[in-house]
């Protein structure tokens, strides 16, 4: 791992150290940002740019499997096949009360033939039913004139997926002549237990995992994140797992806020944590910090009037987001984060040397 362990502590302190003369003023932008590491930006959010940042960064990423079409089934061993011949009912086994048409049928065996009346071993293996009725239908025709046949599969044993992982019922379920597609196997599995992360669901074919955000069709409209299932396929659907913003400073109750079940945004991020400390936090001060592909962004957010906490509505918290609420009157920081950073930027390279 690398520094992000530590970054809901370090960003704001190193951030906050870098202002001219140990003070926070505002806007900060204006005055701080040429004094700041290049890998800082500071980003004043107000009318005019918070659509930008209205909605998660993290799209939908598009299945690399095929969606749900193109399906054949092909007869496989320990199928049982049921074929009919119109007008001869000697050569069809007749199913009974006590017979149901997978007892009174034929097995493909593990050559991947069956043994048929007249004439002998036929292939089946690896076949649609519809190619099998037309290599009966040629052959009988030596027996009886233009036979008409109906070749159906009556029990379907051979092949399957498997979905485990967070459904209600994990189980094995066999492929038949309907397609089957992830979503429909997960419903078939009891459905998705509360604490199933649908973005990261696994779908194991020949031995190599692929990536499947099952939100991205459920609600992203991405037909593509619910492919077809083919034989052997294993489905995994994780637990979910906390995806954190911190809130910190001089909120009424500092706190962790987990938005991996639904999109919050900074005003209700501070709502939930009891709001603002009334005596102590400054309503200019509201800093959002984030760190992305070794940047980071700060935001800014004066709440001091019904537009800024309007305007925060629309800010989308990310995972790993650092809220900071300064104090009023403004402090002299540098005093505290003197004796502080050392030891920060000796855990930053101490972890970069691991990783």
């Amino acid at each position: 791992m690398s520094y992000l362990r530590i970054f809901p502590l370090c960003t704001p302190l190193l951030f906050l150290s870098a202002c001219a003369g140990g003070f926070v003023s505002f806007p900060v932008e204006e005055q701080a940002q040429k004094s700041l590491a290049e890998n800082v930006t500071i980003i004043r959010l107000d009318a005019t740019n918070i659509a930008s940042f209205s909605s998660p960064a993290a799209g939908h990423a598009v299945s690399s499997l095929p969606a749900g079409r193109g399906w054949d089934y092909r007869v496989g061993t320990g199928d049982t096949l049921s074929v009919i011949v119109f007008d001869h009912p000697e050569l069809t086994l007749p199913a009974g009360e006590k017979r149901s048409a997978a007892e009174s049928g034929f097995r493909v065996q593990a050559d991947g033939t069956f043994f048929y009346p007249f004439i002998g071993q036929v292939a089946a293996r690896g076949l649609p039913p519809e190619t099998i009725r037309a290599d009966l239908t040629t052959r009988l025709a030596d027996y009886i004139p233009n036979p008409q046949i109906e070749v159906r599969v009556a029990e379907f044993n051979s092949q399957s997926v498997v979905v485990a992982g967070e459904v209600a019922t994990p189980n094995r379920q066999n492929l038949t002549t309907v397609p089957l597609t992830l979503i429909e196997a997960i419903n078939a599995a009891g459905g998705l237990r509360e604490s199933a992360d649908t973005r990261r669901v696994t779908v194991q074919r020949a031995g190599r995992p692929h990536n499947v955000d099952l939100e991205g069709f459920l609600v992203g409209q991405v037909p593509h994140n619910n492919p077809t299932l083919r034989n052997g396929d294993v489905v995994n659907v994780p637990r979910r797992t906390a995806q954190e913003a911190y809130l910190l400073g001089q909120i009424d109750k500092p706190d962790v806020i987990d938005l991996s079940l639904e999109p919050i945004s900074l005003t209700q991020a501070i709502t939930r944590s009891g709001g603002l400390d009334e005596k102590r936090a400054d309503t200019r001060g509201i800093f959002v910090f984030r760190l992305l592909e070794g940047r980071i962004t700060v935001f800014q957010l004066e709440t001091g009037s019904p537009t800024g906490l309007l305007i925060g509505t629309r800010f989308a918290l990310e995972p790993r987001d650092v809220v900071y609420v300064v104090r009023s009157p403004l402090a002299r920081w540098n005093d505290v984060i003197s004796g502080l950073l050392p030891t920060i930027n000796a855990l930053v390279v101490g972890d970069s040397v691991k990783d």
